[in-house]
């Protein structure tokens, strides 16, 4: 039987279907009765899953923080939003399921961004700088797990694709606005863009279901970058294209600062122009994705989203419509 997409259900439905089942909670009713609250995914959304009578065995038997299970149940409307209440929840091995049905991709043509990416580092005038962005792009393998890398697990842009579709978006910014700040160092900011996230192709794995690498758990993907910017640097120098200290720092504290402040995980707060624009771009096309995945996922009728805690607030829905 084809899978019927979350965005497809609706309410009132028998449900007998495999999902991702994302962070599953055993929790107790006021009663003292267990249950199971989970989000359940596909690549078309998420939807609130609950299994009422749970037992602490049922809740074991899951896999977590995600994976495949199969859903007996009902769909049907809880505070106006549509849930999934499953009477039985069974484990499912991934190889037993078709993967595109379930993870999430751009719609966007990965070579063609990739192609217009290339087009715009190409500007960068700094000899050194260039250098260096060529270095990444000739890593084959690299480029490989760039193309396919979701730019996060959950917040904005987490999709295969989600990294270079991201990237690519900031970089078409920054060429908009660059010529508005003709004191910024252009060449900086570019390469900075390119390089901001790219530990995040040796952070994130994504064969069946988004998570974290072992390496990702234990560095991050900032750490990561910037052992990355060093291992490209090391190579150049061998060649003997030594890239000089104060670049290497310029974009080191741009994958340092990116995230702007401490809170969000950013090892150093931004002190260069460069790395104050990269910042304000990232969070900018960030906070955009989130907002848009936000609208997209919603299946109630209400003009506003549900709660999105990333964002603090809900999301009004409703378009502007102007009289013919």
């Amino acid at each position: 039987m084809p899978h019927k997409f979350i965005r497809e259900i609706e309410p009132g439905q028998t449900i007998n279907d495999i999902f991702i089942i994302k962070e599953p909670i055993l929790r107790s009713t006021t009663k003292g009765d267990l249950y199971i609250a989970m989000y359940l995914c596909d690549r078309s959304g998420q939807l609130n899953g609950r299994m009422w009578q749970a037992t602490e065995a049922v809740y074991q038997s899951l896999p977590k923080p995600s994976g495949f299970v199969y859903i007996q149940g009902r769909s049907e409307i809880y505070q106006n939003n549509l849930q999934i209440v499953a009477n039985n929840v069974t484990a499912v091995e991934a190889g037993k399921v078709n993967l595109d049905d379930y993870l999430p991709r751009t719609d966007k043509d990965v070579e063609q961004l990739l192609g217009e990416i290339k087009e715009i580092l190409a500007k960068i005038k700094s000899v050194q700088i260039k250098a260096l962005v060529n270095e990444f792009l000739a890593d084959k393998s690299l480029m490989e797990k760039f193309k396919k890398s979701p730019a996060a697990i959950k917040v904005h842009h987490s999709f295969i694709g989600g990294l270079i579709e991201h990237t690519h978006t900031m970089l078409r910014v920054a060429v908009a606005i660059l010529p508005l700040y003709p004191r910024i160092q252009g060449d900086v900011v570019l390469a900075g863009i390119f390089l901001h996230d790219i530990g995040k192709t040796e952070e994130l794995t994504y064969d069946t279901v988004f998570s974290y690498t072992d390496s990702g758990q234990l560095l991050g993907h900032i750490a990561q970058g910037l052992l990355m910017l060093k291992q490209k640097a090391d190579s150049l120098a061998a060649k003997g294209k030594a890239v000089d200290q104060t670049i290497l720092g310029a974009i080191g504290h741009i994958i340092l600062s990116h995230h702007g402040q401490y809170e969000f995980g950013s090892p150093k707060l931004p002190a260069t122009a460069e790395a104050y624009m990269v910042n304000y771009i990232d969070d900018l096309d960030a906070k955009i994705g989130q907002v848009t995945g936000a609208i997209d996922n919603e299946t109630s009728e209400s003009n506003w989203t549900s709660w999105q805690k990333s964002l603090e607030t809900r999301i009004y829905k409703k378009r502007i419509e102007e009289a013919g």
